[in-house]
């Protein structure tokens, strides 16, 4: 299942003010039909923790503000490029994907009404990302992050420790069996290759 499957690509939020973001959205949608992109949150989660110190909502309050605030970076994104499409439910990425497109998910509608999604910030866009994998079935999720990533493999658990993925990212991938990779700022150009089957990036464990 997992090999007939589309690629999720959790694209960082960091890149929002990164010259990498042009290179990731071109070679994205040279893919267009069989990638999904997850948004990171980028600057505007920022601003939801720092409205949180200020103000003192709950984590309830912030997990929805930062849902949203994946999809402000999600709209941003999609302005980038015509073959770039926004989508909010299973029906609308499928269709996406059908039209020859790169569906970019705008997660409120389906990460609200998820009763396995913890409401707290151990949950950030990477477990959103493996929980949207294992729900369209597919054939592998890549992480791509302001990081520099060893070749090879590494434990999820060293991963979460180093703050590389959150906190709940573990159990998601657990649960969806999907192949996780971790990519850095400049291996767009290993994404074609990861997409043929061919080892790139850092495999998550």
């Amino acid at each position: 299942m997992h090999g007939a499957g589309p690629t999720v690509i959790k694209l960082g939020g960091s890149f929002a003010s990164s010259p990498n973001l042009t290179d990731w959205i071109a070679a994205i949608t040279r893919c267009a039909g069989r990638a999904v992109i997850v948004p990171g949150g980028g600057p505007f989660a920022d601003a939801v923790r720092v409205a949180q110190a200020q103000m003192g909502f709950d984590d309830r309050a912030a997990h929805r503000m930062a849902l949203l605030a994946m999809e402000q970076y999600g709209c941003a994104i999609q302005s980038r490029h015509e073959a770039l499409s926004l989508a909010d439910s299973l029906d609308s990425i499928h269709r996406g994907l059908a039209d020859g497109q790169v569906p970019v998910w705008l997660p409120t509608p389906m990460a609200l009404s998820a009763t396995d999604i913890p409401q707290s910030w151990d949950v950030t866009s990477d477990s959103l990302a493996a929980w949207l994998a294992g729900k369209i079935g597919a054939a592998r999720l890549l992480l791509v992050k302001q990081v520099e990533p060893a070749h090879g493999t590494a434990r999820v658990a060293d991963l979460a420790e180093r703050d590389i993925v959150d906190k709940a990212f573990a159990s998601f991938h657990a649960a969806n069996g999907v192949p996780a990779f971790i990519l850095g700022p400049k291996d767009h150009g290993a994404l074609g290759r990861l997409l043929c089957g061919e080892p790139a990036g850092m495999r998550i464990l």
